[in-house]
């Protein structure tokens, strides 16, 4: 019988969606010249999460809601998601959404996906006389590479029974996967792992991750990392 207890947090853009849809939108519907060197400032820690994402929305002069929710329509999300969320209920492994990103967007593109019972922690987007107004309710100044912190909800939905995953691909999450026990990584997530000497599984797709946790669910004796669990000590001893 399987006893093990997985808690799976997932990012979301250019994760569970083919693109970084936040990039997608500022780079259509905002100056470009000021969007390529807001990202760079981000990317280059010049800057935090919190201030690309107003600088980023400052960008954007004018914007319409319905020629936006028509471009979030056509946004594509990996076709192999929708069997990973069914396998997590299958294995009752509890599944969270946690994005840098906004509401705005995952709303539309998880109803166009029937996806809109996952439970989800993002930063809040609004659009008020044909202007992007964000705001941020997970802030944590400790947290700068995301606005939304993905530590303090792993932190909060997590225990010590549990062996906490992190599939995710950007900027992000770098310092959030610090604090799991198994990390799927690719692109950016995956360099970085590497020159930091995190250990953590490549994927393509999530039935990559599938066929990983099945592997993990089969181990007699399943360790956790002990870097994570020492980082998790750290912030249970603050609180």
């Amino acid at each position: 019988m399987n006893n093990k207890v997985f808690k799976i947090f997932v990012d979301f853009d250019g994760t569970i969606t083919k693109q970084d849809v936040g990039d997608a939108v500022f780079r259509k519907f905002g100056d470009m010249k000021k969007v390529n060197k807001i990202i760079d400032d981000l990317l280059e820690d010049k800057i935090s999460a919190k201030e690309c994402w107003v600088s980023l929305c400052n960008s954007v002069d004018k914007i319409n809601e319905e020629e936006l929710t028509n471009f979030l329509g056509t946004i594509e999300i990996d076709t192999t998601f929708a069997k990973f969320e069914s396998y997590c209920r299958e294995n009752n492994f509890r599944l969270y959404v946690l994005s840098d990103g906004f509401d705005f967007y995952i709303d539309r593109i998880f109803n166009k996906h029937n996806l809109n019972h996952i439970n989800y922690f993002s930063n809040k987007l609004k659009i008020v006389d044909n202007k992007l107004i964000p705001s941020f309710p997970f802030l944590d100044e400790n947290c700068t590479s995301s606005a939304n912190c993905k530590r303090n909800h792993i932190i909060e939905h997590s225990g010590d029974d549990d062996y906490t995953v992190f599939v995710g691909d950007g900027n992000s999450d770098k310092y959030t996967v610090q604090f799991c026990d198994f990390i799927f990584a690719k692109d950016d997530l995956l360099k970085y792992c590497e020159i930091n000497r995190i250990s953590y599984f490549p994927f393509k797709d999530f039935d990559d991750v599938i066929s990983r946790i099945e592997s993990l669910k089969a181990r007699k004796r399943l360790k956790k990392r002990f870097q994570a669990e020492l980082k998790r000590r750290e912030i249970y001893m603050q609180e």
